[in-house]
């Protein structure tokens, strides 16, 4: 066999490329966790009280689900063994599809294997070239992914500011029109005004694709999402919005789906290709999201107690931010951004808190824009008042230029 020398070779560079990484204070590392009781895991080893999981009712490890598992795996076994097309939809996923679509009160739904897979497969299959997508700026990647792969032209707003996006919608001559964006935004928390994104859909001819990664199980009557907070659910259901949701956060699990019209929901069975060309999700997880979604209808009580830490951290942090340059996101959802400024910053604070058996992960860019690095602060069911008071006490005592007797206090 014959070899070529490329002297220097593009592989040669990663080294350095991830030492710059190292340089930026950008690089990522994995932890290995094991769940504990309550809000507490196992981080590499050492217990900590962790604030970044998703699992915002405190679901993940609730006995109804793990036997609704075990129960899928005897009946089902455990892989899917095939395409949802071929043989891998399971009667389970379809029980879930129909469990789903009633519960967030559409029409249809359409079950994934995951979330990012959803999105960065429906978008190109509803909008392509020659087409126009008008995106949030503060999007989740997945969004962001499935607008770039559509080959549309892609039209980016500046975060909620509906007035540019309708500017975009009047100005723009594409015949098909895909607005897209979160209903509960990941980094930052506050909630999209979707009403006045459907009213602009509405007059300028367009499709709405909400992500409510972070809302369902969460917002809306009985968990049923921000779509259903914003009254656009049941009897006022719209054709122009397509609404979608994991299940590995407020559900527990793992997936998401798609819910809608029946002609939109067909359309995209039909030709979305991140659905056709992968392995479905197994029956046992399917199974398992149907008791999840019988906990999050009857689940108002821990939605209430999430509430009351959602309110105790920011009434704990109202105290501690006078006098620093660190800001605190205008968020009425489990996700609480501590702005705190540089990479540096953010890394040590982590490190400080993680010390102090705290695990609170900083967020850095490209995932938030330059200059914003924070905590991101996610709360949960399953944290009680004390675990938030330790949380908060540790931040007075780590603050900038705190004031003493918060100092003090928290010594």
């Amino acid at each position: 066999m014959t070899t070529f020398p490329f002297a220097p070779s593009w592989l040669d560079e990663l080294p350095a490329r991830l030492e710059e990484l190292d340089d930026a204070q950008l690089r990522r590392r994995r932890r290995a966790v094991r769940p504990l009781q309550g809000a507490h895991l196992d981080v590499d080893g050492q217990p900590m009280l962790a604030f970044c999981s998703n699992d915002y009712l405190g679901l993940a490890g609730h006995p109804a689900l793990t036997d609704a598992a075990c129960a899928g795996a005897r009946e089902y076994g455990v892989g899917s063994g095939g395409s949802p097309l071929v043989s891998g939809h399971s009667q389970a996923n379809a029980a879930l599809e129909h469990d789903l679509a009633r519960f967030v009160q559409l029409p249809r739904a359409l079950y994934f294997y995951a979330g990012y897979a959803t999105n960065i497969g429906i978008v190109p299959a509803l909008v392509g070239a020659g087409d126009a997508i008008f995106s949030d700026a503060l999007n989740h990647a997945c969004l962001i992914d499935g607008a770039r792969l559509s080959r549309a032209t892609i039209h980016r707003y500046p975060h909620a500011d509906l007035a540019a996006l309708e500017a975009l919608l009047a100005a723009s001559p594409a015949r098909r029109k895909l607005v897209v964006t979160d209903a509960v935004f990941s980094m930052d928390g506050d909630v999209a005004d979707i009403r006045t994104l459907h009213a602009l859909c509405e007059r300028h001819d367009a499709l709405l694709l909400l992500d409510d990664a972070h809302g369902f199980g969460v917002l809306g009557p009985q968990g049923r999402g921000a779509l259903a907070e914003a009254g656009l659910t049941g009897a006022q259901a719209s054709p122009r919005v397509l609404y979608m949701a994991t299940l590995g956060k407020a559900a527990g699990a793992a997936g998401a789906f798609v819910a809608g019209s029946d002609v939109l929901v067909e359309w995209l069975l039909q030709k979305t290709r991140s659905y056709i060309f992968a392995t479905a999700a197994p029956a046992l997880l399917a199974r398992t999201l149907q008791a999840s979604l019988e906990l999050i209808e009857r689940g108002d009580a821990l939605r209430a107690h999430l509430d009351a830490r959602i309110a105790q951290l920011r009434a704990g942090l109202a105290s501690v931010l006078p006098g620093t340059h660190w800001t605190l996101g205008a968020s009425r959802t489990a996700v609480q951004a501590l702005v705190v400024g540089g990479n540096g910053e953010a890394l040590d604070l982590m490190e400080a808190l993680r010390a102090r058996g705290l695990w609170v992960p900083a967020i850095r860019p490209p995932t938030v824009p330059e200059g914003t690095a924070r905590l991101r602060i996610a709360l949960s069911a399953a944290h009680t008042e004390a675990d938030v008071a330790r949380l908060v006490e540790a931040l007075a005592e780590l603050a900038p230029s705190a004031p003493t007797h918060l100092r003090r206090e928290a010594a």
